[in-house]
């Protein structure tokens, strides 16, 4: 009994003498310092259990559990302490090493390796002579006269109002208004678009049209869908206004039909430095002999954000392939890869099969026929091509190419050649907004670091698509599935009328032997269309399935 009362004792003195050092440590003690804290309120019982001095402080205070101790908890946290410490590098060291050498990268590309950002020499003769604020025409070193065409729809006058409309005057004047004659032309204006089309009329100081009107969309060819609507296919559309911008060329009553032009200039509502614009009509592939331009057609590059680029549905490489991710180097590795090599050797001229880009000139003799005539009856002058080059839609109902793809597909048709001059000029870049405008010269320096990434997210989705209609030759016999009416239905579609009764329309997909046309490269299959008759807020533009 005596000893199990002295063993009591001591048990309780242990506890207390415990409790006591702890309070004393968390009063006065570092906190990695617990273990080395001389306490003299102590028990020796204390000092001989006390854990080492590099124990953290958390595991002095760990209480008995049941089945655990203090000692065995304080030495699983040394072995982890212990393992952090021992790794050579911990993930974080990682991220921030790979962050470290992305910057470094992307710095060096921009600084030493820029893509598109050091022209050649004949551009920047050029940019200075505009830059230097000489008399009227400082651009047009040969004084080659300029059809400059815009087909447009300037919601409010936003357009001509605006930097759009300064920018096409500050053009006009580096050209010289006594070389330009301007066209534009408006579908179906509102009231604030008609007056800024006036008040844009008495800046203009070269001949000009500029011309507005409600266009009867009735007399367009309409195709017929399964489900008896005739659509306005919006691509026959968007050809006739375009062609309706070039109707002074052959107009009898417009002085421009009596002017022979060298070039003719296309733009869209898109936002460009005049300089470029000038370097694109007299600097592309030039020819260092005569000081002339050798081209058939040269478009600019178009972009919807300071990355991205835009009109894919009009460009095609030289084999007809269509564009990949629509990133620097834009074009897939597909066939020879020809027009991607280009791009990557920085050429100011990119051989294509078509493109747009916002803003293309065009060689004028193919859009002025009787200019042709005029010159071929002239003594040692060959025979003129009498077709004039104008745009146009496909027929077949869920089959669309873009006008301005089909459009050097027949300028390479009237040029009977095998090259036919069509290029694109990624030194010349136009943007939808003039924010992105501005931010290209600074985003272009980075491309370099582009072409690996875009290769592998174009094979990734699949890009570019196939186009069974990409090797057709004008004028071979090919076959193409197209959908088909059976007689009955034609007749009944011969009646006309929006729409019809479709329980007496039949039709079918059917492989047809028929003659290709040019312009098979540009296709694919579906249907883009006007929606003649929206509901409130409803989109003019949409698109159907394929049956």
């Amino acid at each position: 009994m005596a000893q199990s009362r002295d063993h009591l004792e001591r048990e309780s003195l242990y506890r207390a003498s415990f409790e006591d050092d702890t309070q004393y440590a968390d009063d006065e003690g570092s906190e990695y310092e617990l273990g080395g804290v001389e306490n003299p309120k102590a028990s020796p019982y204390l000092r001989l259990a006390r854990l080492p001095s590099w124990t953290p402080r958390w595991n002095m205070r760990t209480r008995r559990r049941s089945g655990g101790s203090r000692l065995s908890l304080a030495s699983f946290s040394l072995l982890a302490t212990r393992r952090r410490r021992s790794s050579p590098l911990c993930v974080a060291q990682l991220i921030t090493l790979f962050f470290y050498f992305v910057f470094t990268l992307v710095t060096l590309c921009g600084v030493l390796f820029p893509s598109y950002s050091h022209p050649p020499p004949h551009y920047v003769h050029l940019s200075q002579r505009i830059q230097a604020l000489g008399p009227a025409g400082r651009g047009n070193i040969h004084n080659e006269k300029v059809f400059i065409a815009a087909s447009i729809y300037d919601n409010h006058g936003h357009l001509l109002g605006g930097e759009w409309g300064e920018r096409l005057l500050q053009l006009i004047e580096i050209v010289g208004p006594e070389n330009v004659f301007l066209s534009i032309y408006q579908n179906d204006v509102d009231e604030g678009a008609r007056l800024a089309m006036d008040t844009y009329a008495h800046k203009v100081s070269c001949e000009k049209s500029i011309v507005h009107e409600k266009l009867d969309l009735a007399p367009l060819p309409h195709v017929t869908t399964p489900s008896g609507t005739s659509r306005l296919k919006r691509i026959a559309f968007l050809a006739e206004v375009r062609n309706r911008a070039l109707h002074p060329l052959t107009d009898p009553q417009s002085p421009a039909s009596r002017i022979h032009f060298d070039k003719v200039l296309y733009l869209n509502d898109v936002f460009f430095e005049p300089a470029d614009a000038a370097n694109l009509l007299f600097s592309t592939n030039l020819d260092e002999r005569s000081g002339r331009t050798n081209y058939r057609a040269a478009c600019a590059v178009d972009f919807i954000n300071p990355f991205k680029f835009y009109d894919t549905f009009a460009t095609r490489d030289t084999e007809g392939y269509q564009m990949g991710v629509p990133f620097f180097p834009w074009f897939a590795a597909a066939g020879n890869a020809t027009s991607r090599h280009d791009t990557l050797a920085q050429r100011d001229a990119v051989r294509v099969k078509s493109c747009w880009g916002g803003i293309v000139a065009f060689e004028a003799r193919w859009f002025q026929p009787h200019m042709q005539i005029a010159e071929a009856s002239l003594p040692a002058k060959p025979a003129a091509n009498t077709s004039a080059l104008r745009f146009r839609a496909e027929p077949d109902t869920y089959w669309d190419s873009s006008e301005c793809c089909l459009i050097h597909a027949d300028l390479a048709e009237l040029t009977g050649q095998p090259k036919p001059g069509i290029y694109m000029n990624p030194y010349v870049r136009v943007a939808y907004s003039p924010l992105t405008l501005r931010w290209l010269p600074f985003t272009r320096r980075f491309e370099r670091l582009y072409p690996w990434v875009q290769h592998a997210v174009s094979r990734l989705a699949g890009l570019p698509r196939f186009n069974p209609r990409r090797l057709q030759r004008p004028g071979e016999r090919v076959v193409d599935k197209v959908w088909v009416w059976d007689e009955a239905s034609r007749r009944v579609l011969a009646q006309g009328g929006r729409r019809l009764d479709r329980s007496g329309l039949n039709g079918t997909w059917a492989q047809v032997v028929r003659t290709a046309t040019a312009g098979g490269f540009c296709g694919l299959r579906s249907l883009l269309y006007i929606d003649e008759g929206p509901e409130e807020g409803g989109r003019e533009w949409a698109f159907e399935d394929v049956p």
